[in-house]
């Protein structure tokens, strides 16, 4: 019989107390959990690891949680947590433009973090398991290439592209129902982040980042467009196929 692989956690404090009592908890609760202080730290680590979540203090001396958080999506899709004592909109819609997933305000409930920490766990393993599905896995439009089985984007002229987590999932809903104005909340539905991205701006937020990535002018987007009162529109014709090979 084989053995489920224990998600992995890094936990980035630079207050050994949080740090200690974190690892305690989250290891008592079944997570394998590794800690750091500071964002040297915090590179090498996941340059030599692989982490199913990173847990990030915004307010370290240093490199802030910001700069770190900016740091890792420049090389890593992996799904980061902002901890942070400034609980404000802006804060939030800061994280969520450098590519965090989640963001949870000091103090916090330890049983709180451990939720939302098993949720993009399992959001994941729930975009996993839709690829493997009988859905295409394939997707064709305007000349790029979403590969939702490899999670790969490539443009037309055959450069892969990085995108969060997040951005891919969003991406992957849009593209899954192409000429189909998708209100905010189907989206937060689709990607399976209502119970994290729960503020009104963050699917926003999201979109202006896939626009930077994909439209060839972000402030005249073409592929994503904005419905107003509505949501979004994706307008690109989609072709279907399978891919092939690991």
């Amino acid at each position: 019989m084989s053995t489920a692989r224990i998600p992995h956690i890094l936990v980035v404090d630079d207050d050994r107390q949080i740090r200690t009592m974190l690892a305690r908890y989250l290891g008592d609760h079944g997570l394998r959990v590794t800690m750091a202080e500071d964002g040297r730290h915090v590179m090498a680590l996941h340059d030599g690891h692989r982490f199913d979540v990173i847990i990030l203090d915004v307010m370290m001396p240093g490199d802030d949680g910001f700069t770190l958080c900016q740091r890792l999506r420049a090389r890593s899709t992996v799904p980061i947590i902002l901890l942070t004592a400034r609980d404000t909109e802006t804060d939030r819609v800061v994280g969520l433009e450098l590519g965090a997933d989640d963001y949870v305000a000091k103090p916090f409930n330890p049983r709180e973090l451990l939720a939302r920490v098993r949720a993009t766990i399992r959001r994941s393993a729930m975009a996993s398991e839709k690829a493997a599905t009988s859905l295409p896995s394939l997707y064709r439009f305007a000349g790029w290439t979403l590969d939702v089985t490899k999670r790969t984007l490539v443009s037309p002229r055959g450069t892969r592209l990085d995108l969060t987590t997040g951005e891919f999932d969003l991406l992957a809903a849009l593209v899954q129902h192409p000429q189909q104005v998708l209100s905010r909340d189907q989206l937060l539905d689709l990607v399976h982040g209502r119970s994290s991205l729960n503020i009104d701006r963050s699917i926003d937020v999201q979109i202006s980042r896939l626009r930077r990535k994909i439209e060839a002018d972000p402030q005249e987007p073409m592929l994503i467009r904005t419905v107003r009162n509505g949501g979004y529109l994706f307008t690109a014709d989609v072709g279907h196929g399978h891919s092939h090979g690991s």
